[in-house]
């Protein structure tokens, strides 16, 4: 019986390690700069690992009154690029720790 705890200490023990470095690469993530443009470099967006737009740089030459969907486009795109980066960031760092286990959820 006595080496069936021991075993389980051990689990536990690796569990741990294991759940720290994950909250260690999460919290990486979190820090982590991300950039997207579109345009040619006309729209620019940089966000944060949290998903958080932290700046939108916009050219004036993409500033056009007469063709304002033009200007929503080129955000949309960037947006939506500098997302894909971080979840395809997130979806390898974080990958690493579940490779092989079926976890729901993960």
């Amino acid at each position: 019986m006595k080496g069936g705890m021991g075993n389980m200490n051990n689990m536990m023990k690796q569990m741990q390690k294991m759940q720290k470095k994950m909250m260690q690469a999460q919290e990486e993530l979190h820090e982590k700069s991300f950039e997207a443009s579109s345009g040619g470099g006309m729209v620019k967006v940089v966000a944060n690992g949290k998903k958080e737009i932290t700046d939108i740089d916009i050219n004036e030459e993409a500033v056009d009154p007469d063709d304002v969907e033009m200007l929503q486009d080129l955000v949309l795109a960037a947006v939506n690029d500098v997302i894909k980066q971080i979840e395809d960031e997130t979806n390898s760092t974080m990958g690493q720790f579940t490779k092989g286990m079926n976890i729901p959820g993960f």
